[in-house]
């Protein structure tokens, strides 16, 4: 069996669900998720290790005390299912962002108590991006601990019921990871903290459409003429890592793999959402063998070594 990581599946803690339930933030298909479900779906598609992150809307829209008490309590229970099913799951832990403080405590009880993988963060915050200098405290520390950091697209306050009859996912969501990476790149933040290891959902969101108006059109006008170059900007795309989850299909991936180096692909399913099986066969009829293991495990394992059993 192929021993695939899977580094985007959500889960939804007991604790974490009921909060969202209570704003009206839940929805059926994570309402139903189940550790069972998730052990079935990834023995279908041959995943070995899934990473499990909370999906959105995470902790965002929460009281800052309910925000602090939902996200440690989603990272142990994380903890404890990886535990329960040695070998089976990873952990990005939970952040209460927007909340700097409270965050950077959390950061040492995830990585420092619970031995996270990582950290899972939203692409925005209302209407601040990762790039923006309030984030910067954060990533001092994660730079400083050369962690990864695996992002998931969110609601933006600018794009909410922008259009009539279409949910974010469909659009927003790919816009909002496109936007996190821009203002990661021209505010100079990705280039600065050069030890995180960053990953990006659905493979970048609309990078692929938009990396050519970055690579030439920014770096040619003002304000980004004279202080970003094509090559500094593809040296920060060929960095990133880009999970496979919704871009499986050979219009998205082959771009994808176009754009940056096959290292920076990780295998990734949006599970519940979609399933492993669909995801496993898209990587497996796009990439040559060789690429497979690099995209299905190997990448995984330079960034988060722990799953290789080490």
């Amino acid at each position: 069996m192929t021993q695939r990581i899977d580094v985007h599946h959500h889960i939804a803690s007991p604790s974490w669900l009921q909060a969202i339930k209570l704003i009206g933030a839940d929805d059926p298909v994570i309402a139903n998720w189940s550790v069972q479900k998730s052990l079935d779906d990834m023995d279908k598609g041959g995943v070995a290790t899934a990473v499990l992150s909370a999906n959105v809307p995470q902790a965002r829209p929460l009281a800052r005390d309910t925000a602090v008490r939902i996200a440690r309590e989603s990272n142990e229970y994380a903890k404890q299912l990886a535990t329960t099913y040695p070998g089976r799951f990873g952990v990005f832990a939970m952040l209460p962002l927007p909340h700097i403080d409270e965050s950077l405590r959390e950061i040492a009880y995830a990585l420092d108590t619970l031995k996270a993988d990582g950290v899972g963060i939203l692409t925005s915050y209302g209407d601040r991006w990762l790039g923006y200098s309030d984030f910067e405290p954060i990533w001092d520390e994660l730079n400083r601990r050369k962690a990864t950091v695996y992002t998931h697209p969110a609601d933006a306050h600018c794009c909410v019921n922008l259009v009539q009859g279409l949910p974010p996912y469909a659009i927003e969501w790919g816009a909002d990871t496109t936007r996190s990476i821009a203002t990661l790149i021209f505010s100079g933040t990705s280039a600065k903290y050069r030890d995180i290891n960053w990953i990006f959902s659905h493979g970048g969101g609309g990078l692929t459409a938009f990396a050519e108006r970055f690579l030439v059109q920014m770096v040619t006008t003002p304000p980004y003429q004279g202080r970003f170059t094509r090559e500094m900007v593809q040296g920060e795309i060929d960095r990133f890592h880009y999970d496979t989850a919704q871009v499986s299909l050979a219009g998205t991936l082959v771009a994808l793999g176009k754009l940056v180096p096959v290292s920076q692909i990780l295998y990734g399913t949006d599970f519940p959402y979609r399933t492993a099986a669909e995801h496993s066969k898209g990587v497996d009829t796009i990439f040559d063998e060789a690429d497979r293991r690099r995209v299905n495990r190997e990448n995984a394992l330079r960034i988060l070594p722990r799953l290789g059993g080490g």
